[in-house]
């Protein structure tokens, strides 16, 4: 296959939708000879933090001088940002032949047609692809079903001594729960994802401890209650070993005294789970504290508190907060940092997630709202966004955006920006400010989740043309 038609097929996959449980992992990966029984796991779960903790853990034991992949989502910009060794992206060489040997298997193990039509589809359509009933259909491998499977077999291939495995959502019945790894670490527990993973915080933290196995270490820095002991409840009827991380531990060495690349407090509690986690398997894969530090002091993360400076001198922040969990951590953050700077603030939401609460968290940083939408089918509009806004800040100026690039001409002379409210989003200003290496090629839409509820009586149609205060 040629890299754009590896693409097309993937577009392909999306209307397969997005569908818990682990049988079709379980089968593609034995139809590809379960590459996964040939390399040893890190597995990072957790609401907010696990893909910087994924980063942390990677530098550190790439610093070991160990070759490390790495398996992240979502990609902000190129597909292959999702499939790393040693942080060099999978090439596109590799993803067409990876994804023709995947469609053999999947041909072999499902019936699946050469080519499969871009997006969700009707179930005449369904018909006409080659699956011959949507029962069919319904029980094929989704677009990260496949990827998974594909990532492992890409690992395989280059021999990596470990893997850092980040779940995609969830934990207990999400694809990459078919491994047994080195180690099972959570990073904390917060609200997203309510209709995947249950509306309280025990029920998600349920989800999420389902990566963890028997006799298998556990590390976590999970706090609250109720979350907690579900964590520690199932990591005592597996038999784990686990490991509680407090606050306290971000004071202990190499944090006391190291200042890492990556902005927020709430990153120096992600190094301390990657250093707990390092030294928990010490005994099988040793690494120094030296080490540790010169790992943690090179970790590269894009898109999260990242901070940017224009030709012309304009700062931008840049920050995929998605979450309330992750629009408090902003908050903090210009607060910490910026603290007499009043940024002008453009935010696009995704609309299954609680945008008018991260709207009450985020609009009162900020004289100057411009409201976005996310390119994505399941964004929020500049209207809804617009009253919460209003709501959580009066005085603010609050202008309605047809898109992300409206919004950053009509902020080009402005001394600060930050731009928040989804990675996806954050995507979008990485291709349009020209900070991403990926050269722009329609792949974003790869991180779409078909079938998703969007809730139509809170629909409001999006306004075309410019910005609108």
């Amino acid at each position: 296959m040629t890299y754009p038609e590896a693409i097309q097929f993937l577009y392909g996959l999306r209307w397969f939708g997005a569908k818990f449980g682990l049988t079709n992992t379980f089968k593609l990966a034995a139809l590809a000879g379960n590459p996964q029984n040939r390399l040893r796991f890190i597995h990072v779960a957790g609401t907010n933090g696990k893909g910087s903790t994924c980063a942390m853990l990677e530098s550190i034991y790439r610093a070991s001088g160990l070759r490390v992949g790495l398996f992240t989502s979502p990609h902000l910009v190129a597909f292959g940002e999702r499939i790393q060794v040693n942080r060099h992206v999978i090439s596109h060489r590799d993803i067409g032949r990876l994804v023709g040997e995947m469609r053999s298997l999947l041909h072999e193990g499902w019936g699946t047609p050469s080519s499969l039509p871009p997006g969700p589809c009707s179930a005449p359509e369904v018909a006409a692809a080659g699956l011959a009933t949507t029962h069919a259909a319904a029980e094929h491998p989704t677009f990260f079903e496949v990827v998974t499977i594909m990532a492992l077999r890409y690992f395989a291939e280059q021999e990596c001594d470990l893997v850092i495995w980040e779940t995609g959502l969830g934990g207990r019945l999400d694809s990459t729960n078919i491994v047994t790894p080195l180690v099972s670490v959570i990073t904390n527990i917060q609200y997203d994802h309510q209709m995947w993973l249950g509306e309280t915080l025990a029920s998600i933290a349920a989800e999420k401890a389902g990566i963890i196995k028997p006799g298998v270490p556990a590390i976590t820095a999970t706090e609250g209650d109720d979350a907690l002991q579900v964590i520690v409840d199932t990591a005592r009827r597996q038999k784990a070993p686990l490991t509680i991380l407090t606050p306290a531990e971000m004071h202990h060495p190499p944090l006391d005294t190291l200042q890492l690349p990556l902005l927020g407090q709430h990153q120096r509690m992600n190094a301390a789970v990657a250093a707990a986690t390092v030294r928990a398997l010490a005994s099988q894969i040793p690494v120094g504290e030296n080490t540790i530090r010169a790992g943690l002091s090179r970790v590269h993360w894009a898109g999260r508190l990242q901070l940017v400076t224009r030709p012309a001198g304009q700062k931008i922040l840049l920050d995929g907060a998605h979450n309330i969990g992750g629009a408090s951590i902003l908050a903090a953050a210009v607060k910490e940092y910026f603290p007499s700077v009043k940024p002008s603030l453009v935010l696009g939401i995704l609309r299954d997630k609680d945008w008018a609460s991260m709207c009450e968290i985020l609009a009162p940083l900020t004289e100057r709202i411009l409201l976005v939408p996310v390119p994505s089918e399941r964004s929020a509009t500049p209207q809804e966004l617009a009253v919460a806004c209003r709501r959580a800040n009066p005085r603010a100026r609050v202008i309605e955006c047809s898109s992300l690039g409206e919004a950053l001409a009509a902020t080009v002379e402005d001394r600060f920006v930050t731009i928040a409210g989804s990675l996806y989003l954050i995507g979008e200003a990485m291709e349009l400010l020209h900070i991403s290496a990926a050269k722009p090629a329609n792949e974003r839409g790869l991180n779409e989740w078909p079938g998703v509820p969007r809730p139509a009586a809170t629909a409001v149609p999006p306004r075309t043309g410019g910005c609108a205060g």
